[in-house]
């Protein structure tokens, strides 16, 4: 595995890290209840419910560390940063730390564990790694299998290849085909949380349409086209671009249709967008 590429879009979907956080936390409330790692019933005498109760207030309280990771990633990316393999990998291990720090916290304080504060944040650890990094390789997997369905379907029900090369298809967030455009009638796409605005030619006129997705997500479905991002909230089919100017502003993209259109540039971009543009002439 390439631990310096891109991690795949799925890992930072909004519905993927919901499923995520929930089986993380289904998965550590099984472990804690069968395999009692905090011991709380040899400092407690209490019933099986009350264990049960008591356990899902530790563990639910603990997997808000996740909770809050996964929403700092999420939004991190829908800003527009690139998270690497490795990065991912580190970030994970910093969860796993961070729950183990709480639980080593929890049998001291709360349980008033007798033992040294090294030998319990230790079985702590052991027992974090357990209860997040095996769901989140076992979720890994499925997310990876899933995507890969997801993409053989799309293939097996193209229905002209011929045409399909001419043609991109655009999907909303759960997969549902909404819309197709030739690709010489693309413009330009502005997202908005967690919509996209689509600019294309229709008839001698420039046309929109609101697109239920990610501009993460489409950038990553559109690698390989000459769509390519050059500001935090836009793409531009570079095939479009007319000329790049810099204005008051800053740069500025012109794009060929029969109204005016223009496209911010940012600092972040411009490089890519100048090569690209380079690349076209």
């Amino acid at each position: 595995m390439d631990l310096s590429r891109k991690i795949p879009a799925y890992l930072t979907e909004k519905q993927n890290i919901v499923k995520l956080i929930l089986f993380t936390a289904a998965f550590a409330l099984v472990f804690i209840n069968i395999y009692s790692p905090f011991n709380m019933e040899q400092f407690y005498k209490v019933t099986r419910l009350k264990f049960f109760l008591g356990s899902s207030a530790v563990i639910l309280t603990g997997v808000l560390v996740v909770v809050i990771s996964r929403i700092i990633m999420y939004q991190s990316v829908k800003k527009g940063a690139q998270i690497l393999v490795y990065q991912y990998v580190i970030w994970s291990l910093s969860e796993a730390v961070c729950m183990a720090l709480f639980y080593t916290l929890y049998e001291l304080v709360i349980l008033r564990d007798p033992r040294p504060l090294v030998e319990v944040f230790k079985k702590s650890a052991s027992n974090t790694a357990l209860v997040l990094l095996l769901p989140y390789s076992v979720l890994w997997l499925y997310f990876s299998w899933s995507d890969k369905k997801k993409k053989l379907l799309e293939l097996s029900e193209a229905p002209d290849p011929a045409n399909q090369k001419a043609m991109i298809p655009f999907r909303d967030e759960k997969g549902t085909l909404r819309l197709s455009l030739k690709r010489s009638d693309i413009l330009y796409f502005q997202g908005s949380d967690n919509y996209v605005t689509i600019w294309y030619n229709a008839q001698n006129k420039v046309s929109k349409y609101l697109l239920r997705n990610t501009l993460r997500k489409l950038e990553d479905e559109l690698t390989g086209e000459s769509i390519i991002r050059c500001h935090r909230s836009y793409l531009v089919n570079m095939d479009k671009v007319k000329l790049i100017r810099k204005e008051k502003e800053g740069m500025m993209i012109e794009l060929e249709c029969d109204s005016q259109v223009f496209v911010p540039v940012s600092r972040s971009y411009m490089n890519q967008v100048l090569l690209a543009f380079g690349q076209n002439q």
